[in-house]
């Protein structure tokens, strides 16, 4: 799906009566983060600018790329990292960037795990005839740390959500775009 089709896709979950969810967005909980998801992804795609050298390496970008970003919008982490890719893909007409469910067909977080898992979001960046450039994600590194470390000291799902908002909130997109970047310059 295209940019407007993840984000329509995004608003139709959240104006959906919660009468009339499908899983996994019967469940409350994933319907309430959700939406709290819809409005830090969107809070970043109004307020976010990216810095000066991502976007003059974007534009570097000669040859068509086709970004395949691996998302869902219960994922929290992905309200932070989403925004800052397609911010950068706009910035550059030879950016194709197409969106895809993790838990929908055709599945390709299966070929892209994260420890053996099915971390997301998961960015994927392929030439034009369509071989691996680069991968990034889930998440930045420093943030992927904090979550380790909650993993292994068993921390609560809430203790561990808190940590890694504040996380992000306290970082401001810098690490993601730093990240970015530097998978950027591996396609140069």
């Amino acid at each position: 799906m295209t940019e407007n089709e993840y984000i329509a896709y995004f608003k139709t979950i959240v104006d959906t009566p919660d009468t009339d969810q499908k899983a996994p967005y019967d469940n409350p909980e994933y319907l309430n983060y959700t939406k709290l998801n819809n409005s830090r992804m969107n809070r970043w795609l109004k307020t976010a600018e990216l810095l000066p050298e991502l976007k003059a390496t974007v534009q570097k970008i000669t040859q068509p790329q086709h970004w395949i970003l691996i998302t869902e919008p219960w994922c929290g982490d992905a309200a932070h990292n989403v925004p800052f890719i397609i911010l950068a893909a706009r910035e550059n007409p030879l950016i194709q960037l197409s969106f895809e469910m993790r838990d929908a067909a055709p599945h390709r977080i299966e070929q892209y795990l994260t420890n053996g898992g099915k971390s997301i979001p998961k960015l994927i960046i392929k030439d034009a005839a369509g071989t691996d450039l680069a991968v990034w994600g889930p998440r930045p590194a420093a943030c992927q740390a904090v979550y380790s470390e909650l993993k292994a000291a068993n921390a609560s799902f809430d203790e561990t959500v808190t940590a890694i908002q504040n996380w992000y909130n306290a970082d401001k997109g810098l690490a993601t775009q730093t990240e970015l970047l530097a998978t950027l310059k591996q396609t140069l």
